[in-house]
């Protein structure tokens, strides 16, 4: 069943609900974020794209919990355990750490200590215990052994009936409510070096002896300590002090002071060491694994932005080098629209004849193709490469610039590439993406996987779905930022606008090449399968 989200989304967000209302009609039409907030103004109030993303995102979210929320309902229902009071509980439920605590006294689950104990028929006892009666709790247990129960002394029925109540406080709602918020607030994130990989863990040192409050732990501070532990050369846990939670504990159940009390308090203490803290520390880890990926996603974005935004060069002729040591600098020489017209390789850090020949070739081509600007790529033996450059004295007319090449390899082996140079091998496609990305860094760098472009440096212990999300959200922002150039636009350019898609775009390129440029705009509706909604 799907619920109406509207007055929720408005609330959390402080928008009218009908603002709300509109934009998840316009997402469920599968409309894109910019083309919400660029072109649907009057439906939405003139949200932005940062309030359209989050409304998207939330209802992504409420309607998992909604899926979720009717899986255990039918679960209940199957199983006849479902009450309307249970019902009315899960149907308030506003969060799956909510949800997921109704449920978890009605979970399936294997056997446990606990249910071996009922197996028995302790329970009674532990109703006996759990109401702390000022009793002989011994004589009371005696009535409990049982040969062939397995319960051959007072001592067992108790240690029975002591699980069982481990249990009910383990599934208590209220208290992991409670301890929930102590692991936030509290926690304590430690790390320790696994005995024995000092050596091979010498990258993490700074961690082999960590602690810290986990609301001050820096993202990228989590990420490195969760990949330690991934790469078994740290342990990580985050838990509050012990103290803090065994007072939740008792203020909550210790209602007298005798023998049965005592019999809690042990119950209290085991479920917290055995139950509850492996359950919240989970959460907890997952949690702030959440936030920590969150924040990092939006650095990550932040950079992709930044470098997608960066000021094209603009129509240059560009010789672009593709640095390298014992397989040389691959060369080639671009026109001022980008197209390729010269490749070659030099070998500026070999012999003293390499240096020289070297030399020769880079001269003659800056005259040959009137080159304005020497783009070089930041990899192995960029900084050699832009020393041998610098070092011929090419005059002011030629300047030289070093270019972020990450991703170029990626583009140089992929389809797109085939496609565009189709007679040339991987190096000479990678230096022709290090000089077109420097003349218009958003037309170049769309055609690689955002994740491809080296935005942060854990951007591989973050959640890739959500990673991919961000950065997509990203790249098609900047594209319905700019705009496009309909005439010259490449078929990934185009994928990004809004309304578009990768098989309207082939069919503007086809288009294009089959009738020449567009004269305007309504020349569009006669793409094919270019439709009037997707004009």
């Amino acid at each position: 069943m799907q619920r109406d989200y509207t007055k929720t989304i408005a609330n959390e967000l402080k928008i009218k609900q009908a603002q709300a209302t509109a934009t998840i009609a316009l997402l469920d039409d599968d409309a894109t974020v910019p083309f919400i907030s660029r072109y649907r103004k009057e439906a939405t109030g003139s949200l932005d794209e940062t309030q359209v993303m989050a409304i998207r995102d939330r209802v992504i979210q409420l309607r998992e919990l909604d899926k979720r929320r009717d899986a255990i309902l039918k679960s209940l229902e199957e199983r006849e355990l479902l009450t309307d009071e249970l019902k009315e509980q899960i149907d308030n439920a506003l969060t799956m750490s909510e949800l997921e605590d109704i449920y978890l006294p009605y979970k399936p689950k294997r056997r446990t200590r606990a249910t071996i104990a009922k197996e028995k028929g302790l329970e009674p006892l532990a109703n006996y215990l759990f109401e702390q009666p000022d009793s002989d709790i011994f004589k009371e247990a005696e009535k409990y052994i049982s040969e062939e129960k397995e319960v051959l002394t007072s001592d067992d029925a108790l240690a029975g009936a002591r699980d069982i109540i481990a249990e009910w406080v383990s599934e208590d709602t209220f208290i992991r409510s409670e301890l929930r918020n102590l692991f936030a607030r509290q926690g304590i994130l430690t790390s320790k070096v696994i005995a024995g990989k000092e050596t091979e863990g010498e990258k993490y040192k700074d961690y082999f002896e960590w602690s810290e409050p986990i609301i001050k732990t820096a993202p990228h501070r989590l990420h490195a300590i969760r990949r330690g532990e991934a790469e078994s050369i740290l342990t990580m846990h985050i838990i509050p002090p012990e103290e803090a939670a065994i007072e939740i504990l008792e203020s909550e159940y210790l209602v007298n002071s005798n023998q049965a009390s005592e019999q809690v308090r042990t119950a209290i203490h085991d479920s917290y060491k055995r139950l509850l803290t492996p359950s919240m520390e989970t959460e907890i880890r997952t949690e702030t694994k959440k936030s920590a990926d969150t924040e990092a996603i939006r650095v990550f974005a932040d950079n992709l932005r930044e470098l997608l935004m960066s000021p094209p060069l603009g129509q240059k002729a560009v010789i672009a080098i593709d640095p390298g040591f014992r397989t040389g600098c691959k060369v080639v020489c671009l026109d001022k629209q980008g197209k390729l017209l010269h490749n070659t390789t030099i070998f500026p850090t070999g012999s003293e004849k390499q240096l020289n020949d070297a030399e020769k070739t880079i001269k003659s081509l800056v005259k040959k193709y009137k080159t304005e600007i020497i783009a070089i790529g930041n990899g192995t033996a960029g900084r050699e490469t832009v020393q041998f450059v610098k070092n011929l004295q090419l005059g002011d007319a030629v300047t030289v610039e070093m270019v972020n090449e990450s991703g170029a390899s990626i583009y140089s082996a992929s389809q797109i590439a085939r496609d565009e140079f189709p007679d040339y091998d991987l190096t000479v496609r990678g230096s022709v993406s290090i000089g077109r990305r420097l003349m218009d860094p958003l037309a170049e760098l769309v055609k690689i996987d955002p994740k491809s472009i080296g935005v942060g440096q854990y951007q591989h212990d973050v959640d890739q779905s959500s990673l991919k999300q961000g950065l997509d959200d990203t790249v098609i922002s900047c594209v319905n930022s700019v705009g496009v150039e309909l005439n010259t636009a490449s078929k990934q350019l185009l994928t990004y606008v809004s309304g578009l898609g990768p098989q309207l775009a082939q069919n503007i390129i086809e288009h294009r090449n089959e009738n020449g440029p567009f004269s305007s705009r309504k020349e569009l509706q006669k793409v094919k399968r270019l439709g009037p909604k997707a004009f």
